[in-house]
């Protein structure tokens, strides 16, 4: 089969520039719908899911409370209780990887003056926490210190919060429990829950919540100990009334209860995509009923139907594919880390290599189904008709 050049379906594009420019724009606007709703679950999925860190850490609750940290309530002694009954246990200068936590979702201000509150997902902890928690770097500042009035923000907590970043500055403050709150550092744990969080001393959160005798959890790090000596230990002090469960299957149970939300996201994306791609028909259409008598001649001079319609093709995925770059290129560059707010804190929309496959497939996609059915009505027709038309 002859087959015309990939010259003659490049150079068709430059013949209209209002039919090329519809071509980049449907096509880029379709894949920025993809990677944002790609970017989205992605990154949902990853804060929920990127929890194993450096370490196998095991989580200790209340009973009843393995679906929701915040409803836990165990005694205050726990964690005294856990590093000296499990052997296995990390440790490094004679400090035991036991972390004493409290997890709540608390309404705080701007200033005392404000009347406005603000969702704030705040963490009582040690500073063996850092050691417990190794995705946790802090960049500016230092750690609260207990007794201080002081706070340790996320990099994400100014959008959990919704207020500007600046607000969240090192000196800033935020009022609850009746008094000022001084930020004294700040920290970053990307693609995780914490990134979102505020974190202050366990006992200073103990004090603002009035649970002065217990905690939310105690999470534990193994190292020649398994999450089976944890369990035991759970299960063997029935006066506690605790149980435990490994971090990462945690934060699974998590991510699976928020699954129908990532899937009405890509439900949402696939609907309007579909909208682009049947827009995209049109343009096709009607610009490929302009060169009917084109397609008549090309068959003329003995090009076969399926060398034209090769023809086609080419040029149509070759334009989605420029617009698909366009695209590509304008999501890393305004929507790649763009923070989002959920129940949970808030996660950045990633849009990584799979994100970024995807956005392209979707673009060479748009090519092809905008491609071929036009061309093959324009193609149907007989050749004397096709010379003749207008």
């Amino acid at each position: 089969m002859r087959q015309l050049p990939f010259q003659y379906a490049v150079r068709n594009l430059g013949r209209s520039r209002v039919r090329l420019g519809a071509s980049l724009l449907g096509s880029s606007l379709v894949v920025l719908l993809v990677l944002a709703a790609g970017g989205f679950v992605r990154g949902m999925q990853l804060s929920l899911t990127s929890h194993a860190g450096l370490h196998e850490n095991v989580m200790i609750l209340s009973t009843g409370s393995e679906e929701g940290v915040e409803r836990s309530q165990i005694d205050a002694g726990v964690a005294g209780h856990a590093a000296a009954s499990i052997p296995g246990l990390m440790q490094q200068a004679g400090v035991i990887y036991a972390s004493p936590e409290i997890h709540a979702a608390l309404p705080v201000r701007e200033s005392a003056a404000s009347t406005d509150d603000l969702p704030a997902v705040m963490r009582g902890v040690r500073p063996v926490a850092l050691l417990v928690h190794p995705e946790v770097e802090i960049v500016e500042g230092r750690p609260p210190r207990p007794g201080e009035d002081e706070l340790m923000v996320g990099d994400l907590a100014a959008t959990r919060l919704g207020v500007p970043d600046s607000r969240l500055a090192l000196g800033s403050t935020l009022y609850f429990d009746d008094r000022d709150w001084t930020v004294v550092g700040r920290f970053r744990a990307p693609n995780t829950v914490m990134d979102a969080e505020i974190w202050l001393p366990v006992t200073d959160l103990q004090i603002a919540t009035n649970r002065e005798t217990t905690l939310s959890c105690v999470i534990v790090t193994l190292d020649t100990a398994s999450f089976v000596d944890v369990d035991v230990f759970a299960k063997t002090r029935l006066d506690l009334e605790i149980t435990a469960i490994p971090e990462q299957e945690y934060y699974a149970s998590i991510a699976a209860f928020y699954a129908p939300i990532r899937v009405m996201v890509l439900v949402t994306a696939a609907l309007i995509a579909t909208g682009g791609i049947l827009g995209g028909l049109n343009t096709m259409y009607a610009a490929f009923a302009a060169r009917v008598r084109e397609v008549g001649t090309l068959q003329s001079f003995g090009f076969t139907r399926a060398a034209i319609l090769m023809s086609l093709t080419e040029e149509s995925v070759f334009a989605a594919a420029c617009g698909a770059l366009i695209g590509v290129v304008a999501g890393l560059a305004f929507i790649d880390g763009l923070a989002v707010r959920f129940s949970m804190g808030a996660f950045a929309i990633i849009i990584d290599s799979p994100v970024v496959l995807a956005g392209l497939l979707a673009g060479l996609v748009v090519g092809c189904i905008g491609a071929i059915p036009p061309a093959v009505r324009c193609l149907r027709l007989p050749i004397t008709e096709a010379l003749k038309s207008h």
